[in-house]
């Protein structure tokens, strides 16, 4: 499955707790990353700097779902049921 066009969910849904270039103590939930740009692709694609939690993401039915909406209630809920404590 290819990315979804202007859609970013990954890039704004999930907590990310290592650096990015940008926020170097990472990201929160629900915040949308200084790497995202006007039409909601990462900058760092394909490139060493871009997070390792950012390249094991890949786009797909359970994560996506049919459309924007949905693939940020899904990865809302994953970040919710693997948030620590």
């Amino acid at each position: 499955m290819d990315c979804r066009a202007h859609c970013g969910a990954c890039c704004i849904a999930p907590s990310i707790t290592s650096p990015i270039p940008g926020m170097p103590d990472g990201k929160p939930a629900g915040v949308a990353c200084v790497q995202l740009d006007a039409q909601l692709r990462c900058k760092l694609f394909g490139k060493a700097e871009r997070p390792a939690f950012c390249a094991s993401l890949r786009p797909g039915p359970d994560m996506c779902a049919s459309s924007r909406d949905q693939a940020m209630a899904a990865l809302g809920e994953m970040e919710r049921l693997t948030r620590p404590g």
